[in-house]
């Protein structure tokens, strides 16, 4: 098959080949084969053709992880559109920004979120239509909310749309500098050259059973969905509220057989510390591939030593990028070992380069900014021209080179090893944050005067995030009310870890907030 197929183009042979086959599994043990699948998925492709939705349109998915939601991202690319997943759990002002930034032609949601999301868009702007989903699980809940449509009007049978390579398949929104998230817009070919090397460099089998663990608004998902539907394996849904259960989720993996798992690194420390790994049955996992923030060496080394069958891969990469370098960590892990594993080599399908400030490229040895070209690189950033070219380099050649932003320096062996950040976004929890949104969302609270927020490594957490706060009256907020007050306005990833009172933030010569002073406080 051309490398330059439509996203969805995979699965189509997969529902014709295996479809008896499990193509999802849910919590519980509810499960779809890939000839259901394909049918749910065809029938919302139809709803939404119906509805005026096609080539160049968006539409959004807010709910939480089930076979009716894959299904649902599934009918939108069929339909020609790319899909616009938000966080459930994020607050609806935020997911109305969102949704009405990238102009969505329909949105497929829960009833609950209904009336918060609806309030929140009409400040905003028109309500697009709406496809309700009572209760989802199973695809039952789509099954329903399309039988509704019909009976109303039914909708002709179409045939997949053949999208371009060029065309947006999906648009992830991610921590904006400017207090606002931004979209990050990745097309066909982005998507499919991605799964290509993972289907190159895994070498999945149609006997695999994957992990979702990543949301669906998580790049992680990425490789979960769509590399595991196209190779006829199963893709096994981890619930989101048991996502952090150490002891539930090593209990998953070989209760259900796992042989394919895939996470931030947060998620496999905490099942390194508090899983119980050794009282279970892993024989089935072959792979731990892990990505989104450093891996601490103490917890790599207890995990590596408890499961030592699988071949471990750190995978690096930017939402703009997905995975753009990759290295295989080789158990044991040395006991003397302090200093975390590189983030390796440059994907085969993509180029790299490191280069100085003033762009030219460093030498083996030095150090630099990462830069990534290649057909998995992002179009741009959503309605924004401006932060779109200042995310890029243009060589001499002409050539578009995205700046990852992160410090590396590429070792004797042609490894590449990760040293920081080149402004102020940081990960957490396998989460990309920029830490002017979170200074954006406290700044609303009446009693703050100033706000600058700082991160700094940990041991255990990887990175601790401090707000440094001066009141406008001398009223401090209690740290309680300061929770509460980020839980409204902020993904809970994002809540800082501490929050610190000082008379005034310190000031540079040049009157800006002196971060480097607070580092030191902090």
């Amino acid at each position: 098959m051309s490398p330059d197929r439509p996203l969805h183009a995979s699965f189509a042979p997969m529902a014709a080949q295996r479809g008896e086959h499990p193509a999802v599994v849910e919590p519980g043990g509810r499960s779809i084969g890939y000839a259901a699948l394909d049918a749910l998925s065809a029938r919302l492709r139809d709803r939404l053709i119906a509805m005026g939705v096609g080539p160049g349109a968006r539409v959004g998915l807010y709910m939480r992880k089930s076979i009716d939601a894959i299904a649902t991202l599934y009918g939108v690319l069929r339909a020609g559109a790319a899909y616009v997943p938000v966080d459930p759990d994020a607050p609806p002002a935020r997911n109305a920004y969102i949704l009405n930034n990238c102009a969505v032609s329909a949105i497929l949601l829960e009833t609950r979120f209904v009336d918060r999301l609806v309030e929140e868009f009409r400040a905003l702007g028109a309500v697009p239509p709406l496809i309700e989903l009572q209760d989802p699980g199973g695809g039952v809940a789509l099954a329903q909310a399309l039988d509704r449509a019909d009976a109303s009007s039914a909708a002709p049978a179409r045939a997949d749309a053949q999208s371009r390579p060029g065309d947006l398949a999906y648009i992830l929104y991610t921590s904006g500098s400017t207090g606002r998230p931004k979209g990050v817009m990745l097309s066909h070919e982005n998507a499919v050259s991605f799964i290509d090397w993972c289907s190159d460099t895994f070498r999945p089998q149609a006997g695999d059973r994957f992990s979702s663990h990543a949301p669906l608004h998580f790049d992680l998902s990425i490789l979960d969905v769509h590399v595991a539907l196209k190779h006829g394996a199963t893709l096994v849904l981890v619930p989101e509220e048991r996502a952090k259960d150490a002891l539930h989720l090593a209990r998953l993996i070989a209760e259900e057989r796992i042989s394919i798992w895939y996470s931030a690194p947060s998620i496999l420390s905490l099942m390194a510390q508090f899983g119980d790994l050794d009282r279970h049955d892993f024989s089935a996992l072959r792979l731990v591939l892990f990505a989104g923030e450093v891996f601490p060496v103490k917890h790599l080394r207890s995990l590596c030593a408890l499961v030592p069958g699988p071949r471990y891969y750190n995978l690096y990469g930017p939402t703009e990028t997905n995975v753009c370098t990759y290295y295989e960590v080789i158990p044991p892990v040395p006991d003397d070992r302090t200093a975390p594993y590189p983030i390796g080599r440059v994907c085969e399908h993509l180029r790299g380069v490191v280069v100085d400030e003033s762009n030219a490229a460093v030498a083996a040895g030095g150090e630099g900014e990462l830069c990534i070209s290649g057909p998995g690189v992002m179009q741009g950033y959503w309605m924004l021209p401006e932060q779109t070219e200042r995310g890029f380099l243009v060589d001499a050649d002409g050539m578009r080179w995205y700046r990852t932003g992160d410090i590396v320096v590429e070792q004797p062996d042609g490894n590449l090893t990760y040293r920081g950040r080149r402004d102020r976004m940081v990960k957490r929890r396998g989460y990309r944050v920029e830490l002017g949104e979170i200074e954006a969302g406290l700044y609303q609270h009446p009693a703050i005067k100033e706000v600058a927020v700082v991160a700094a490594p940990d041991a255990e957490a990887g990175v601790r995030i401090t707000a440094f706060l001066s009141s406008r009256d001398g009223r401090k907020a209690s740290l309680i009310e300061l929770k509460r007050f980020c839980a409204e306005r902020l993904p809970l990833y994002m809540i800082p870890d501490r929050f610190s009172w000082l008379d005034a933030l310190p000031k540079t010569s040049t009157s800006k907030v002196d971060y480097q002073s607070l580092k030191e406080l902090g």
